[in-house]
């Protein structure tokens, strides 16, 4: 049921400066957005009394500065909980049910090629071990698989690793994430061992990706793609490699603010802002055709 809350944004503006100056991971960027924020709010640019309104306006301030797309103001129509991130967490839920836990397609094709559909999130691995667990099994005997990613918003780091361990023979680090709190850097590798049967590291692999292929979606296809072990086909992804957590600050508005940033072991730097560059460039709508005849050859071959 939707409630009607009286929006007051100077509270608002504060709490969100406060959580920029605290927790965002660029700190001289996270000064120079609460200036902004608290300028922009003296100047009477937020005299709004529409909470999805003040939600645009600040959102398009906040990605002024660098083009954070996991930096915003969230708005959702009904209230949301208090408790920090399980305003995200309860919006998510309803798309996990609805999308058989995030694999709402698996699927056998010609010549042995598997296609398994990841959408529209990577959702949290305690949610979506069991389902991820028993697709990855199921296509583990294809000769070649296809992971289509074109309609995936992003997610947990730890699933990309669990999605990664099912494509690799050894314990691979795929990934390093730096967090402002603490000043830590922390690893993520694939595992030795996986819960099901595994489809190894020598068959061929495809990553379908578009324009909104996002965040932890765009790591997954990025991991694979550094390590030589996928052929990326699509078009270039969003650009967002910070992951972040959220804070309610109104009953109907959540601050999303980037906590960390991504370093590949590789590369040794990230696919912010650039997004992931196919190996294969071709409209979204065309990349499965176009992975599956490139896989039939190469098993052809």
């Amino acid at each position: 049921m939707t409630t009607v809350t009286k929006l007051q944004p100077g509270p608002v503006i504060e709490e969100m400066a406060q959580l920029l100056t605290e927790h965002y991971v660029f700190p001289e960027i996270a000064g120079q957005l609460a200036d902004l924020l608290q300028r922009r709010q003296a100047e009477g640019a937020y005299a709004v009394d529409d909470a999805q309104e003040l939600a645009r306006l600040v959102t398009a301030d906040l990605q002024s500065v660098n083009g954070d797309r996991h930096l915003s103001l969230q708005y959702h129509a009904d209230q949301v909980p208090e408790e920090q991130g399980a305003a995200f967490l309860e919006t998510i839920r309803g798309d996990f049910d609805t999308s058989l836990g995030g694999v709402p397609r698996v699927a056998s094709l010609d010549g042995g090629v598997a296609v398994l559909e990841l959408a529209p999130m990577l959702f949290p691995l305690q949610w979506a071990a069991e389902s991820l667990t028993a697709a990855l099994a199921l296509t583990s005997r294809a000769g070649a698989l296809i992971v289509d990613l074109r309609a995936n918003r992003g997610g947990d780091p730890d699933t990309v690793a669990f999605i990664c361990s099912h494509l690799l023979d050894k314990r691979t680090h795929l990934n390093s994430m730096y967090w402002r709190d603490g000043e830590r850097t922390e690893q993520f590798w694939s595992q030795p061992h996986v819960p099901g049967a595994r489809f190894g590291g020598s068959k061929p692999v495809y990553v379908l990706t578009s324009n909104h292929t996002f965040s932890a979606a765009e790591e997954l296809a990025y991991d694979l793609q550094q390590l030589g072990r996928a052929v990326i086909v699509g078009e270039r992804t969003r650009g967002g490699a910070h992951p972040r957590e959220s804070w309610t600050v109104h009953p109907h508005l959540e601050a999303s603010i980037p906590i960390g940033r991504a370093i590949n072991p590789l590369s040794g730097t990230n696919w912010e802002g650039t997004g992931v560059q196919p190996n294969i460039v071709c409209a979204p709508a065309e990349a499965l055709d176009r992975a599956h005849a490139l896989a039939r050859a190469q098993l052809a071959g």
